[in-house]
């Protein structure tokens, strides 16, 4: 909560309430999930049913080279070749590969399976991995979640007399691999209407095809992990991804409380502590998918692959445990990097105001640097990449904000990179350890021509406190599954006066009463601890909320989960203004001399400032809480910044781990002396 670096600019939705009327009444829809749906750009009424209702699934012959797939791959099946299904380590990977084993299996295949170990191979094919499977006796290996990219490898393999498959969701690209069938949606010359598929939703379309069906005859089967590696990676929930979802949502519940669901998963979701009732798309990505991904992340995915594939009560039930030590583990590791990665961003200004933060350590766990890259563009509002170094060679993956493609950022960085690929928002990289630096300034190089923009927090809607209950959110269910490009509903309430303040769960959450026009509701702060929430009783805030089912003693109601809050008094386009600004100083580039005038901070400004930080015992809040305590304007936050930077570099303050303190002994600065302040009077 107190760094302003992750303030997001809010932007409540508009909605034509004459549209969401009619909506409404001609779709049978209820109104409030109307308004929402046309808050969210579907006005037109086919838009509406098509989104809502529909269950066409896509022919899986209209994919490019699916009946070249099928040829070969039946070849196989019918001549008892040996046919090893190549997967990744993630949980789109690992449903993908348990999917497509489950199915060659029970067609009479011989089929086994190969995933990379993330540490010690890395992503996709290798020469190394080939030549093993060679020795094995494979002749024919199908990818899944990967292969668009492996061009070596796939002609490594073509020598030593092995066909390939490919089923892959990547972005292809200038040139394709020359395997013998190359099933992915992102081909320049795929002509589906849809192109969204996780690499799970690839692997079913290809299981599809050779059982000679549309798909529906196979999701009471297949339905469960297609439905939760779908979500795990993070693909829009719309269009054939939404139906397979929610179909896949609602078998898996039914097997579950048919006692009928695969054992691995049952075991999973009680290991979990999640609502074995009712499994929702939110509840899969939360508490499903990380352990999943935890299995790669901290040793060998094989162990998740087994959980899925298991017929056997006692070994589902020691794999599930295995694999929640595994993200314990994970969760452990994470915090460690994480600390270590802001740590290096905060003491290296260079870095924490470069419009890409690129960030390096030695030996960092590969498993969680995906994790931590997460975490940092959460907390900076940035694309943020975070490289593991080992001697010659090192791996990176990022993550990026709406409107930032991390892939084509790469694609221009591709000269000093061994391998990279991935999707917008997410994406990972090779590149030798003398090639980092050169790495970071092209990247900040194609930012600066692209513009990175702000980040935003998107809110459905205002919501009126008393207008808040059972009944509104029950209509929301038709809006689920919640995802990628459909989202759990975001709702603003305003100009709530804080009445109340009660930490829980040890200190570790906030229970917060507010209040408005005399309606009061309670709201959960998670994961804040008293000491770190920056408002005070009688504050009057904008909450940014969710709204949950919450069921206690037999007793339901509406929980009030917080996202996000600020003060209502302020500007957002003033306080984005003002903060842009003072990156761009920091950044080194160059000022106008009004720019220059606005940031320069004057003694009197100074001493006001280290005035309030010597009466409270310092401060720990973003500088937008502190310009508002002193009474200055959102346009003042930038030269506030200055002025703590200034009072920080004199020695006259001390800042660390964002908070501002006065030193034991108390010292005089020079304002003079400043370089900051020199810097900007030139």
């Amino acid at each position: 909560m107190g760094d302003i670096l992750n303030r997001k600019k809010w932007i409540v939705s508009e909605c034509d309430r004459d549209i969401a009327a009619q909506i409404a009444e001609n779709c049978g829809v209820d109104p409030f999930a109307a308004y929402l749906l046309v808050s969210r750009g579907m006005t037109d009424e086919f838009l509406v049913e098509s989104f809502l209702y529909d269950t066409d699934i896509i022919d899986p012959f209209t994919l490019p080279d699916m009946e070249k797939a099928c040829e070969r791959i039946r070849s196989a099946i019918d001549g008892g070749e040996k046919i090893t299904v190549f997967g990744d380590y993630d949980a789109d990977g690992v449903t993908s590969t348990a999917l497509l084993y489950s199915y060659l299996f029970k067609a009479g295949a011989n089929v086994d399976y190969y995933i990379p170990d993330r540490e010690h191979e890395g992503y996709g094919m290798s020469v190394s991995s080939i030549e093993l499977l060679k020795e094995r006796g494979t002749s024919l290996i199908i990818t899944v979640d990967n292969g668009i990219s492996a061009i070596e490898e796939i002609e490594k393999a073509k020598e030593l007399a092995i066909d390939v498959v490919v089923t892959d969701h990547h972005q292809a690209g200038d040139t394709l691999p020359d395997a013998v069938a190359i099933v992915d949606p992102h081909r320049m010359d795929c002509d589906c209407d849809f192109r969204d598929w996780a690499g799970v939703g690839v692997a079913f379309k290809l299981v599809s095809a050779l059982a000679d069906c549309d798909g529906y005859d196979l999701l009471e089967e297949y339905g469960d992990i297609l439905a939760i590696g779908t979500i795990a990676d993070i693909v829009p929930l719309k269009g054939e991804n939404r139906i397979l979802v929610r179909s896949g949502l609602a078998l898996l519940n039914e097997a579950y409380n048919n006692n009928t669901l695969r054992k691995g998963l049952s075991a999973l979701i009680e290991e979990a502590g999640a609502n074995s009732n009712n499994m929702t798309s939110m509840a899969a990505a939360f508490r499903i998918a990380p352990r999943i991904n935890a299995a790669g992340r901290m040793g060998s995915a094989n162990r998740a692959l087994k959980l899925l594939l298991t017929e056997n009560d006692e070994e589902a039930s020691f794999l599930a445990g295995e694999i929640s030590t595994a993200n314990a583990e994970r969760q452990g590791t994470e915090g460690e990097i994480t600390k270590s990665a802001e740590k290096y961003i905060e003491s290296n200004p260079e870095l924490k105001f470069s419009r890409v933060i690129v960030v390096d350590g030695e030996d960092w766990h590969q498993g969680v640097i995906g994790i931590v890259a997460s975490r940092l563009c959460e907390k900076y509002g940035k694309p943020a990449i975070v490289i593991s170094k080992s001697e010659e060679v090192a791996k990176g993956s990022g993550r990026s904000i709406e409107g930032f493609s991390l892939y084509e950022a790469l694609s221009y960085c591709k000269d000093v990179l061994t391998q990279f690929g991935g999707h917008k928002l997410a994406a990972g990289m090779s590149i030798e350890t003398k090639n980092i630096d050169a790495f970071r300034k092209l990247i900040n190089e194609y930012a600066e021509k692209v513009q990175v923009p702000l980040p935003v927090l998107k809110l459905d809607c205002k919501l009126n406190p008393a207008s808040i209950s059972l009944d509104m959110l029950s209509s929301l269910n038709i809006l689920e599954p919640f995802g990628a490009e459909n989202p759990q509903p975001v709702f603003g309430l305003f100009n709530m006066k804080i009445t109340g303040l009660q930490p829980v769960g040890g200190n570790k959450h906030i229970k917060l009463t507010v209040n408005r026009n005399g309606i009061s509701l309670p709201v959960m702060l998670f994961s804040v601890a008293p000491e770190e929430f920056p408002f005070a009783v009688s504050d009057i805030v904008d909450i940014a909320v969710r709204l949950t089912r919450n069921e206690y003693m037999g007793e339901v109601k509406v929980s009030i989960q917080v996202k996000d809050i600020k003060l209502s008094a302020v500007n957002d386009d003033e306080v984005q203004k003002s903060l842009s600004l003072y990156e761009k100083f920091r950044r080194g580039d160059e000022l106008s001399s009004e720019e220059k005038k606005k940031l320069l901070p004057d003694r009197e400004f100074c001493g006001n400032i280290y005035r309030y930080l010597k009466a409270n015992n310092g401060f720990g809040f973003a500088e937008e809480i502190l310009c508002y305590r002193l009474g200055l304007k959102e346009s003042n936050i930038a030269t506030c910044k200055v002025a703590l930077d200034v009072l920080t570099e004199l020695n006259v303050i001390i800042s660390e781990s964002g908070k501002y303190s006065l030193p034991a002994e108390q010292k005089k600065g020079v304002l003079e002396d400043s370089v900051l302040l020199k810097s900007l009077a030139e």
